[in-house]
């Protein structure tokens, strides 16, 4: 049973925690400072589940389940969850509160290199874990009581937004100009919905990073639909206002990398935070946090799963190595060795797939998506993974980090996170 929740101050929340004074609201959740009986402060969200269509409360829950979850990954630049419960049916995130604000109230005369820095380090904690955060702006970096900029709303956001607004599912309709603006080109074409990848978020640094640059938007004015269609057609011709931003404090040291990350076409685009962090000015700083360690495989290694990262699954692991033998064994009784190929699809009962992944929300995943096939085997076994399966292609691409996956295959590596559809599949060895 879901119930309205108005909260006013003073007012208990799951008789746990005090509302101090509401922090904001969006068209999915509220957002309110509050107090334990310890005297501690936090920032509690409650999704507002009485407000949606029914049709979706559950795949709302779901991804707020994931938001939870992402909020607990390991690093300074991002803020984290300390717990999660009910009020009224409707389930809400504890997190550390950040009495700062967010970018979009920081002075103009920040240094914007830093948390530039900072917030490119929030990505690439999220990117190694095969997250994408779909809405990166101003109002979702804020600052942590040491000055340290971290991200925030991981979950229900950006394109996933945009597509819930065009299927009515929200009941009411909604602003969603502010998404568009942070938007690249490949989310924003409604007949097609291409594979999130790590370049999105890439692009919307771009454009945020020039908004607070330079005080304005890099395509133009945003304020009514007219103004949309010219802003987004500016965004796919790669047309911004160079000139304003050479005329900002860091514009010259900034230029680089604005190009980079405002590339219309995803392929052109730079491909990593890595990449980004290596156009930025070399300061002490920036050494030290470009050399953080990428995720390490163990010394000794016996075999390789794939976790789901992101999507309805999240959290499963499939062990391709364990997967392989069984269909190794089948091969030999049977003398197929073609059968030894792991093929990943979309779960659907007119199609076998080895691996088949639940998406019933939506449809970004080829019944056929893509195929896995061994090098060697036991603990000396290489994974080569192909787009497709038999000569046929998959729809939205598959893509290992943000690279596009061609006819030849690409050789996996421990940590390397496979995009299909919505669906994101990171590789481990064990």
């Amino acid at each position: 049973m879901v119930e309205r929740c108005d909260f006013s101050i003073g007012q208990r929340i799951d008789n746990r925690y005090t509302v101090i004074k509401s922090l904001g609201e969006g068209a999915f959740g509220m957002v309110f400072k509050v107090s334990d009986t310890a005297g501690r402060t936090y920032a509690l969200k409650v999704l507002k589940l009485w407000e949606v269509h029914p049709e979706i409360r559950q795949q709302l829950a779901d991804r707020f389940e994931m938001e939870y979850q992402t909020g607990q990954i390991d690093s300074p630049y991002l803020v984290h969850s300390v717990g999660h419960g009910f009020v009224g049916g409707n389930p809400y995130i504890l997190m550390e509160f950040c009495p700062n604000g967010d970018l979009s109230h920081a002075p103009k005369n920040s240094d914007w290199n830093s948390i530039g820095q900072q917030v490119l380090l929030g990505l690439k904690a999220l990117h190694q874990c095969g997250k994408v955060h779909r809405d990166l702006k101003p109002e979702n970096v804020l600052i942590k009581q040491d000055g340290t900029a971290a991200l925030t709303d991981f979950g229900i956001s950006g394109d996933r937004n945009k597509r819930m607004t065009e299927r009515n599912l929200l009941g009411k309709p909604q602003q969603i100009f502010g998404t568009y603006a942070y938007m690249p080109p490949e989310q924003v074409n409604p007949h097609r919905d291409a594979t999130v990848l790590p370049t999105t978020d890439i692009f919307s640094f771009g454009v945020m990073m020039y908004q607070l640059l330079t005080g304005s938007l890099p395509f133009g004015t945003l304020n009514d639909e007219n103004e949309l269609v010219l802003y987004i057609k500016a965004g796919k011709e790669g047309r911004w206002n160079r000139s304003a931003l050479t005329l900002s404090r860091y514009g010259t040291m900034f230029m680089p990398v604005i190009e980079g990350c405002l590339q219309p076409d995803f392929h052109k685009r730079l491909q990593s935070v890595d990449a980004v962090l290596e156009l930025l000015p070399k300061t002490e700083w920036n050494n030290l946090a470009v050399s953080q360690e990428s995720m390490q495989p163990p010394q000794q290694i016996r075999g390789y799963l794939l976790r789901v990262m992101q999507g309805e699954e999240y959290g499963k692991t499939y062990d391709i190595t364990n997967i392989y033998w069984n269909l190794s064994d089948m091969a030999r009784s049977y003398l197929h060795p073609e059968a030894l190929d792991i093929t990943i699809g979309r779960e659907d009962y007119d199609v076998h797939n080895v691996i088949s992944i639940r998406e019933t929300q939506s449809c970004y995943i080829s019944r056929r998506h893509c195929t896995l096939r061994s090098v060697g085997f036991g603990q000396n076994a290489i994974w080569q993974i192909f787009d497709g399966q038999q000569g046929s292609h998959s729809t939205n691409g598959t893509y290992v980090n943000s690279k596009e996956v061609g006819s030849y295959g690409y050789f996996l590596r421990h940590g390397d996170i496979i995009s299909i559809g919505d669906a994101k599949l990171r590789v481990e060895a064990y």
